[in-house]
């Protein structure tokens, strides 16, 4: 697996463009509006937030979705268009019509996104004026513009590039996301866009952009909320020429895996910057019953509160766990348990193995980075979540989002 420049992200693989702009929805000189196109029409597809409050952009994007053709996708920053009514949705609509009549395309090869405070009009007249400009500066080494008209209360931009070979054909895959706030799984509260040169079945692309959701950006929590505008979208365009990729081929098994690695480099990347981190923490369960036990159990950890303020005050009570563990709802037995932090064991048959190891473990709670690892001695099922700590910071950022 290669890996190459990651600031060109969308832009990475053949026959992609990208520009990003700012139009007037954000103060001066901070960019705010973003499009991505391909050369040609390809598959795309999408996965959207559990919640049932859905922002005017989703809705749109799940109606064009039907269609499994995609060609541009149009993401503003500084206002979510949510809470909207008819007339967010009016709006979305105007953005996607607006790209669409200037490529001559269908407009249900566009897909929109928008980002930012819920509940006010989308300014759709500064994004209108604002496009002329945006694509005449389209060009392929506008990722990373791109990259940084979608962000928010994120310090920095997302992207990611990926290339491989599948049947014999450089295969790439590049993509960028924003999210830093509202993060949890079903979706994590983000924007993430995907895009990839290889040649690829619509309900393949499907099917395998699921399975990477479900293995990162379902797999972080920054702080237990959700939002109403959660989008991944995935737009391929075949220009790679490889053999075209159907479920159940080996070729199809490859793909989802860079796929994969993609959505979790993209997902990690969300929660070092997410509101207020200093650190990161993988939440591993093995030996349950099942993959349901298992991601309750991890879920229930990495979202502790009392483990996360632990996490960030570097205090090893390493007993915030366990008290995770016990109340997941998940059937233990508190003899068949183990937890590691790192390689340093600290709890064995679920006793504690005293101040010597609690010690090691306080170390290990000093870096930015480590490993929760939980064996229930149930059975081998497994998963897996990435976790943050919850800061000071996490409190003043939020206490004065809108001002």
């Amino acid at each position: 697996m290669m890996k190459h420049d990651q600031t060109a992200g969308v832009t990475a693989p053949l026959g992609f463009h990208a520009a990003g702009i700012h139009c007037g929805i954000k103060k001066p000189g901070i960019l705010d509006l973003a499009l991505v196109i391909s050369d040609v029409t390809g598959p795309i597809a999408g996965v959207f937030t559990q919640n049932r409050v859905a922002a005017a952009p989703v809705v749109l994007d799940r109606i064009h979705l039907r269609r499994h053709q995609g060609r541009a996708i149009v993401v503003n920053s500084g206002n979510a268009n949510a809470c909207t009514g008819a007339r967010g949705l009016a709006a979305a609509k105007t953005m996607a019509t607006a790209v669409a009549q200037h490529f001559s395309i269908p407009v249900h090869h566009v897909f929109v996104g928008s980002t930012g405070v819920i509940g006010r009009a989308l300014p759709i007249d500064r994004i209108k004026t604002g496009l002329p400009t945006l694509i005449a500066q389209l060009n392929r080494r506008g990722g990373l513009q791109a990259a940084q008209a979608i962000l928010t209360t994120d310090l920095r931009p997302k992207t990611v590039v990926i290339r491989s070979t599948i049947g014999g054909r450089i295969v790439t895959i590049g993509g960028m996301a924003k999210g830093s706030g509202m993060i949890h799984p079903n979706m994590a509260t983000m924007l993430a866009y995907l895009t990839t040169d290889a040649a690829i079945a619509p309900a393949a692309l499907q099917s395998a952009l699921k399975s990477a959701v479900d293995q990162s950006f379902n797999c972080i929590s920054v702080d237990g909320d959700t939002s109403t505008n959660d989008t991944v979208l995935c737009l391929a365009n075949g220009l790679a020429k490889n053999a075209l990729i159907r479920k159940g081929t080996p070729s199809y098994q490859r793909f989802v895996r860079l796929l994969i690695d993609a959505s979790e480099q993209l997902a990690l990347c969300i929660c070092r910057d997410g509101e207020g981190v200093t650190k990161v923490v993988k939440v591993a369960v093995a030996g349950a019953s099942t993959i349901s036990a298992a991601k309750r159990v991890a879920s229930t950890i990495a979202t502790s509160n009392l483990v996360k303020t632990a996490l960030f005050g570097e205090d090893a009570n390493w007993g915030r766990v366990m008290g995770a563990i016990g109340r997941s709802g998940v059937l233990i037995n508190p003899e068949n348990l183990t937890v590691h932090f790192d390689d340093v064991l600290m709890v064995k048959r679920g006793i504690g193995e005293g101040l010597a190891a609690e010690r090691k473990i306080a170390q290990v709670f000093k870096q930015k980075e480590f490993t929760i690892f939980v064996h229930l001695g149930q059975g081998h099922a497994q998963a897996h979540m990435w976790t943050t700590d919850l800061s000071y910071d996490y409190v003043r950022i939020n206490a004065s989002y809108r001002s």
